[in-house]
């Protein structure tokens, strides 16, 4: 007797309320992309895996179990989780293309809901400017090759990726996040510019790396241009650890 005890299976420990209810939430969060207010409390159920009557027990009624899953899906927390996860000493191109991935998911994600909900839904707590501050706190490693400061440029990135977050914005003209990420960085009219891993060798080696031999041949041809054409380069190799080569060439043409 003692032994068919012992290996009766114990029952699973039952949910607490709030646990119940975050499962619920996560099952319905799928209908109400495809359903939107219209899903029933069967659908529910059946994606839950409970009986209609755990529902309501849970929420009281149907609409407060959608407004909770509205809420949870337009929390803003974790994108900000998932930026504060983007290392600051990575690469500018490649924290800036994350942070662009993001942010668009981020749009496209709450227009998704909201073209099956309509515009009313509960009260989220913002905190709008909380993203500025932790991409600002991403990008402050490059704050001196960057045009604009850090906090700024938060909202430069945001701005860019709520546009491309919408296709017919542009007549259906897509644009990818490399390509977006490009044209941060270069706008429309730079060049691109090449990420260097500071090593010791000859200053020439540094340089040819940087600006390639076409572009140093075009150097070379500046420097000894006519008085039809001035130019001036400043150009400035000196890595150092934690640091990156950068060459600026800058010039003037008289018409």
């Amino acid at each position: 007797m003692e032994n068919e005890e012992k290996e009766r299976p114990r029952r699973a420990q039952p949910l607490s309320v709030e646990d119940r209810q975050a499962m619920i939430i996560d099952a319905v969060i799928p209908l109400l992309l495809v359903h939107g207010r219209g899903v029933t409390s069967k659908q529910i159920a059946e994606a839950a895996g409970i009986a209609e009557g755990t529902i309501f027990r849970a929420f009281g009624d149907k609409e407060t179990l959608v407004q909770a899953a509205i809420e949870k899906y337009l929390d803003p927390e974790p994108l900000r989780e998932a930026l504060r996860s983007i290392d600051p000493v990575l690469p500018l191109q490649h924290k800036v293309r994350a942070i662009i991935y993001l942010l668009r998911e981020r749009f496209e994600s709450v227009m998704r809901i909201m073209a099956v909900i309509g515009p009313e839904r509960p009260p989220v707590k913002q905190e709008r400017h909380e993203f500025a501050a932790i991409i600002a706190r991403i990008l402050a490693p490059d704050a001196d090759q960057l045009n604009w400061p850090p906090d700024r440029i938060a909202y430069i990135l945001r701005m860019i990726s709520f546009a491309s977050a919408f296709p017919a914005l542009n007549e259906g003209i897509e644009f990818g996040v490399d390509e977006l990420a490009d044209i941060t960085l270069i706008g429309v009219a730079g060049k691109p510019f090449a990420v260097v891993t500071p090593r010791a060798e000859p200053a020439d080696a540094v340089i040819d790396s940087v600006i390639g031999e076409a572009d140093l041949t075009a150097l070379t041809h500046l420097t000894d241009a006519t008085a039809d054409v001035s130019a001036t380069a400043d150009v400035s190799a000196t890595p150092s650890a934690g640091t990156t080569a950068s060459v600026s060439i800058t010039e003037t043409t008289a018409h």
